[in-house]
Parts: structure tokens; C-alpha cells; sequence
């Protein structure tokens, strides 16, 4: 599998946010999303062996792990094995993926947390996968503006979400005004701000 990096820091948004955790970056995707923030992820990468990240993520002395990207599920076939080989050690995983793949074979070893695409990306998801989100998983929005909120809330409107919902404005957007459309629209979802960009962690 090809992965641009494994590191250890807090997780900085989703259910989990504020909790160590370690990172595994997998390089590759098939989105360009206009804000992007890892775009370095979308090519290159060392091919590495499942046991090869097991041990690297061994030394970190962690339990809790984030599988991310690029679009992690692109390489679905070795990403498996490495979910196999972190059930057999009691690791707790999550993978972000950008909701364009299938990511049910992958339930059964990690939870998932699925970005739905807004319009301000310039990218879609396949929101048909939305009605594979289970309790255990949650849905983020990365919106830009409020129109993205008007977009997350018809998404939301019509598919019946299992998850928590999560809303995240893109770094320096206008954070107020997001904020307030949320509460005056009531909307079901938790409003969250990127924590590893505030305390300017990677």
C-alpha cells in the first residue's frame, strides 16, 4: 500500500476530537477539492507492507487510529488486511473517506466518518452511501459558506442519517455566520472547528 505518513497527534475534529491518536496517511484521490488541505497526499507515497505499519504504529503506543488521505478506500483490497491485522491487536480505528467508494466490507474492523462533498468543494459524493451509515459512524460537512449550510440541510432533510452529524467550516471562512445559520435553522448537527489548525498541530 502507498502511505505518505504515520504520525501521532490529537484528533482534530469528528467524534473523537481531542483525543490522541495516530495517523495514517494513504496517498492517492480521486477528488480535488478546491480547499483541500492535504493535497500533498494525492500522489507519491512509500509503498509499505501491512506488518511494516503495524510496527511503526506499534512504536507510537497508541490505541486509538485514524486512516486517512488522499482516499484511503482507493487502495481497498491492502487497507483490509491492515484493518484485519489492528482487529487481532484490539486497536480502535476510524477511516475518513470522501463518500465516493463503498466502505461496507470495512464496518466490520473500523467505524467510518464520511465527508459529503458541498458545492464549494467542486466535488460530489455519492450520498446513496449515507444510508449505510450506522450509530458507530458519524457524517461531516466541510462547509465553506452558507449556502453549503442550505446544502448540508437538504441533504440531511432527505436521507435518514444514523450517525452524528458534524458541520465544519472551512479554515477562514466566516465562522459566525455559519454558526448562526445553524442555530437559527435548529439544525441536528454538531457545529466543530478544526482543532489541530487552532492550537497549530498537524
Amino acid at each position: 500500500m502507498r502511505i505518505v505518513e504515520i504520525f501521532k497527534s490529537l484528533q482534530g475534529e469528528g467524534k473523537n476530537q481531542g483525543a490522541p491518536c495516530i495517523f495514517i496517511r494513504f496517498a492517492g484521490c480521486n477528488l480535488r477539492c478546491s480547499w483541500c488541505d492535504t493535497a500533498y497526499a494525492w500522489e507519491g507515497g512509500e509503498e509499505m507492507s501491512a506488518g511494516e505499519v503495524l510496527d511503526i504504529v506499534w512504536r507510537l503506543h497508541g490505541t486509538r487510529i485514524c486512516i486517512t488521505g488522499g482516499e484511503p478506500l482507493l487502495q481497498q483490497q491492502a487497507l483490509l488486511e491492515l484493518l484485519q491485522k489492528f482487529a487481532v491487536h484490539g486497536y480502535n480505528v476510524e477511516i475518513e473517506t470522501n463518500g465516493t467508494i463503498a466502505f461496507t466490507d470495512m464496518q466490520e474492523y473500523a467505524s467510518i466518518c464520511m465527508d459529503v462533498k458541498c458545492p464549494s468543494s467542486g466535488e460530489q459524493s455519492d450520498l446513496d452511501l449515507l444510508r449505510h451509515i450506522t450509530p458507530r459512524d458519524c457524517v461531516k460537512f466541510v462547509v465553506a459558506d452558507v449556502a453549503d449550510c442550505r446544502y448540508a440541510q437538504a441533504v440531511i432533510a432527505h436521507y435518514d442519517i444514523r450517525g452524528e452529524i458534524f458541520i465544519s467550516p472551512v479554515a477562514g471562512s466566516d465562522y459566525l455566520a455559519i454558526a448562526r445559520y445553524i442555530v437559527d435553522q435548529n439544525l441536528p448537527v454538531r457545529f466543530q472547528l478544526q482543532l489541530h489548525r487552532i492550537i497549530g498541530v498537524k
